[in-house]
């Protein structure tokens, strides 16, 4: 009977790990759309605490660690998110000296350069061609990878037309982003990595003053996530008073 415990024990303690891992990404999804950082960096933090991570788990994990440390800093908490940063970019030297879906690895690589500029903007003529040259880097390695292509875009969308920047190249790119990531329908489902891209083409509407255009995404992405909360609240409403101004 002792042995039965025991084994029942195990079996469910097996499957309890299996489902929390299994539920990463549903449970960051929930947070990105209701906006619960504190939620979002517990699960980080619980996966920094894993030992013999495999290399699928600590792509993972960066992925995570992006999303975290751009809220970061758009947040003014340029103090965490240097903490996380450097978590994550050990995690991407670790994948990249493993040679491991290196597309990734570069695009990751491209926007903690931009992060870096972030925290301290000094370094921007050094980090940004930097942050350039990687993103290129992951469009060349994987042409189908849609964060390549991402990265391109973040890059041209926050660097100064005066260095090079364009908001409309980038536009251009987030669109080419959405493209190839909507070939895998399955890639998209409680994916915020998909909904912060559709918000991104958005606000670039917004920026190049094609309002009616960020209208209509906005609304497609509140069809597909209604209670995305940043789109909900703030941005959608935001521009519907920008509209009867």
């Amino acid at each position: 009977m002792e042995r039965k415990k025991y084994q029942l024990i195990l079996f469910l303690l097996f499957f309890f790990v299996f489902s929390v891992k299994a539920n990463y990404k549903a449970e960051v999804y929930k947070c990105y759309i209701n906006n619960n950082m504190p939620k979002w960096k517990s699960i980080i933090d619980i996966m920094i605490s894993v030992p013999n991570k495999n290399n699928e788990f600590r792509l993972e994990l960066a992925n995570y660690q992006y999303g975290y440390v751009a809220w970061c800093i758009g947040n003014d908490k340029e103090n965490i998110a240097e903490k996380y940063l450097d978590d994550a970019e050990k995690n991407i030297e670790f994948l990249e000296k493993s040679n491991y879906n290196l597309s990734m690895v570069y695009a990751y690589k491209s926007a903690f350069y931009g992060f870096r500029m972030g925290i301290s903007k000094w370094k921007a003529p050094v980090l940004g061609p930097k942050s350039v040259d990687y993103a290129e880097k992951s469009m060349k390695a994987d042409p189908n990878n849609p964060y390549g292509f991402i990265q391109y875009a973040n890059a041209q969308y926050y660097m100064p037309e005066v260095f090079g920047g364009s908001k409309t190249l980038a536009l251009n790119y987030y669109k080419k982003a959405k493209e190839l990531m909507e070939k895998n329908p399955g890639s998209i489902s409680l994916n915020w990595n998909y909904l912060s891209l559709l918000t991104s083409i958005s606000q670039a509407f917004v920026d190049l003053n094609y309002l009616q255009s960020a209208k209509l995404y906005y609304e497609i992405i509140l069809q597909k996530e209604p209670n995305f909360q940043w789109v909900k609240n703030e941005l959608y409403p935001q521009l519907l008073a920008k509209l009867k101004a």
